[in-house]
């Protein structure tokens, strides 16, 4: 049931992750920092660039929700043990959204004109597809006992 209830709360914490600040972000100091978050970034993205603005939008909200409904659904025996390894994919996919945070932020911070800093949202994020794939592999692994038994 633990794991259940942890799967499930990923369903409420990623949507609250994607309207966190991930950083704020300004043109030198004194002219204020802008909060950033994945929904911000996504709005900004659509407008310059629609094509990497769907790919950014498929791994950023969707893989890592679909993952969570579908280990979810193996959970409560909802759905076949054997889709496990292809929402083990979607889960590795979505960090790829980390990456280019963190690498973004790398980038930013070399520029001197440029002020960036990481907000609360970030860990939230990282955390929430963390959480992801642990539990995917937790509940990998109990279904791979209960199939023994």
């Amino acid at each position: 049931m633990p794991l259940r209830l942890a799967t499930l709360s990923l369903l409420i914490l990623y949507p609250i992750a994607w309207f966190a600040p991930l950083m704020r972000a300004g043109f030198l100091p004194i002219f204020g920092l802008t909060e950033i978050s994945v929904i911000t970034g996504l709005q900004s993205l659509w407008k310059s660039d629609i094509f990497l603005a769907l790919i950014v939008t498929i791994f950023a909200l969707f893989a890592p929700y679909i993952k969570t409904i579908g280990t979810a659904l193996i959970q409560w025996n909802l759905l076949d043990a054997r889709v496990q390894p292809a929402l083990n994919i979607l889960g590795k996919l979505a960090m790829g959204d980390i990456f280019l945070i963190a690498l973004y932020i790398t980038l930013a911070k070399g520029i001197s004109y440029a002020t960036v800093e990481t907000a609360w949202g970030l860990y939230l994020f990282t955390a929430c597809i963390l959480a992801s794939i642990a539990l995917g592999l937790l509940t990998e692994r109990h279904c791979k006992t209960n199939a023994r038994t």
